[in-house]
C-alpha cells in the first residue's frame, strides 16, 4: 500500500484592497455580475467574472429556475458564454463573489464540483493555469493559481482511451 498527500498552497488577503489592481477590478467586475443574478429560491447570489488575455472581461451570475435543477451556477454561465463568444483569447483568472442579504457566509466561497469540473476543461483546454479568485461576504479574499488546485483527480479527456 501506498498512501499519498494532497497539499493546497493558497494566497489569503485580509481584504480587497490587499489585492493588486488588476484583481480588485476583476472581483468589482464579479459584484456587479451578482447583482444581476436571479436567485428568488436561494437567496443566494453569486458573480463571476473571467479576465481573458486580450483584456476582456466576461461576466456571469447563477440563474434559478422553478423547475430546479434547471438553473445554472453563475462559473457555468461565464465559461459557458466565454466558450461560445470569446474563445479566441485564453482565460487568464476568474473572480467569484457570493452571498446573500438574508444570511451571511463567511471563509472561503468554493464552487460546487460540477463548475470545478467545467472550469477544469477550460484550463486542459487551453493548456495554461487560470488563477482563481474567491471572496464572500466576508473581507478576505482567498486566491489559487489554477483550478486543478482545487479539483485533484479531475476527470479530463487525456484520461480517456479510443
Amino acid at each position: 500500500m501506498k498512501k499519498h498527500q494532497f497539499q493546497l498552497e493558497y494566497s489569503e488577503f485580509p481584504n480587497k484592497e490587499a489585492l493588486d489592481t488588476a484583481k480588485q477590478k476583476l472581483l468589482a467586475k464579479a459584484r456587479e455580475a451578482q447583482a444581476k443574478a436571479y436567485a428568488p429560491y436561494s437567496n443566494f447570489k453569486v458573480g463571476a467574472a473571467l479576465l481573458l488575455e486580450n483584456g476582456e472581461i466576461v461576466l456571469g451570475s447563477n440563474q434559478e429556475n422553478a423547475a430546479y435543477p434547471s438553473g445554472l451556477c453563475a462559473e457555468r454561465v461565464a465559461f459557458f458564454h466565454y466558450g461560445a463568444t470569446f474563445s479566441d483569447s485564453k482565460i487568464v483568472s476568474v473572480a467569484i463573489v457570493g452571498g446573500s442579504n438574508k444570511f451571511e457566509t463567511l471563509g472561503i466561497l468554493s464552487p460546487c464540483g460540477a463548475c470545478r469540473q467545467v472550469m477544469f476543461e477550460y484550463e486542459q483546454k487551453q493548456e495554461s493555469d487560470i488563477q482563481i479568485i474567491l471572496q464572500s461576504d466576508s473581507s478576505e479574499v482567498y486566491v489559487m493559481n489554477s483550478i486543478a488546485d482545487i479539483l485533484p483527480f479531475g476527470f479530463y479527456e487525456k484520461g480517456l482511451k479510443e
